[in-house]
């Protein structure tokens, strides 16, 4: 146990060294759109031919971006994760206040730059087209889930020193939620929030990052505006949980599925809620939801599985929300035990993070946001404090 915590901090120093190396840029498995290619007017025009373009870059085992002229891009969410785990350094006192503020007042301001016009609040998306089966998302347009992303690490920030300036951006991003999220009611009084402002999907993951962002505004104002509707939402979440603990990704018929990163989404934002709010009328939700997380996702207690029926494929998402999910909920040991997996099995030496493994390959492609972002934070939950 102690090889695998030390092996695990070097991870982190040579991954943050990677990262910064890069000044925060990378590619992204959903950044296909980003080729000069799309205006030719055929593919300009069909959503059908868009959608095939993003799914095959992603998918493909070679990098296809530096043929298709794609350019490595700075996404919203990367920033937001990475003022996640140097909050967590400022934390155990690996960072002093003014080291901390150095790296992340940068990421803070240009965050505030990337803010699009036309939304009552603070809001992100990503620094892409993003062809969804259900949507179509122009580049920095905003969704739920990537304002959540980084208003959770904002918050968390703020939590720590104290700067005004910062609560500040998440109080303006609850009124995002409030007003420009769409809902879908149901007869009991309860609604889902969608995904963006584009669509009126009901996804239980992306509607809880809704709730935590409330719920953590609450905490800071105390306003009830704020603390009525996270209930409601909350609530219809909940009663959407399977017999065995588990949640669907979406109410819809193609949601069907059951996936690690997306539950532990969902049982983050519900163990949030409820210490913001000081609310505890999710505990059994939360702990059937977390005991079936904890006996389903992890094969030998060290292989995050990334669907709830098949070891494979590892993904580098679900391994460091993996990592969170269980240091919050005191499986260190686990926690400990995927990481070096996923080091042994998943680091590059240059210190990146390879995005997916299978049975027989193993995709190496090197994306900030979905692979190294996540894994960066999550290996800070693991750092030892300095005394």
């Amino acid at each position: 146990m102690q090889q695998e915590a030390t092996n695990a901090v070097e991870a982190f120093y040579k991954l943050q060294q990677y990262i910064e190396a890069e000044n925060y840029h990378g590619y992204d498995p959903y950044d296909a759109l980003k080729s000069p290619l799309v205006n030719v007017p055929l593919l300009r025009s069909s959503k059908l031919l868009r959608f095939g373009l993003q799914q095959l870059v992603k998918r493909s085992p070679l990098n296809l971006r530096p043929i298709l002229l794609i350019k490595k891009g700075l996404n919203p969410v990367t920033l937001g994760l990475c003022i996640q785990a140097y909050t967590i350094m400022g934390e155990k006192n690996l960072l002093s206040k003014s080291e901390l503020e150095k790296k992340c007042n940068p990421l803070i301001s240009k965050l505030t730059e990337m803010i699009p016009k036309g939304f009552h609040g603070a809001c992100w998306g990503y620094d892409f087209d993003w062809e969804s089966r259900y949507a179509k998302i122009p580049a920095y347009q905003p969704t739920i889930v990537a304002t959540g992303f980084i208003t959770n690490a904002l918050f968390k920030y703020y939590c720590f020193t104290k700067d005004a300036s910062v609560g500040d951006l998440c109080k303006s991003a609850s009124l995002f939620v409030l007003n420009d999220i769409k809902r879908t009611h149901y007869e009991d009084g309860t609604f889902c929030f969608s995904y963006s402002p584009f669509d009126t999907q009901q996804v239980f993951n992306a509607s809880m990052k809704g709730v935590r962002l409330l719920s953590q505004v609450y905490s800071i104002t105390k306003d009830e505006k704020l603390l009525h509707p996270a209930k409601l939402a909350a609530t219809y979440v909940a009663n959407q949980q399977q017999i065995d603990g588990s949640w669907k990704y979406a109410a819809m018929n193609k949601g069907e599925w059951i996936d690690n990163y997306h539950t532990g989404y969902v049982l983050d934002c519900f163990h949030e809620f409820q210490i913001c709010t000081n609310d505890n009328s999710f505990s059994n939700h939360l702990a059937n939801g977390f005991k079936y997380y904890l006996n389903t996702f992890f094969e030998n207690n060290e292989i995050p599985k990334f669907f709830s029926n098949k070891t494979f494929p590892v993904d580098c998402t679900a391994a460091g929300q993996s990592i969170l999910t269980l240091t919050r909920f005191d499986q260190t040991e686990i926690a400990t035990n995927v990481a070096s997996y996923m080091i042994r099995t998943m680091q590059d030496p240059k210190g990146y993070f390879y995005f997916r493994k299978y049975a027989q390959f193993t995709e190496k492609p090197s994306f900030m946001r979905w692979s190294n972002a996540w894994m960066f934070v999550a290996l800070a939950s693991l750092l030892p404090p300095k005394n």
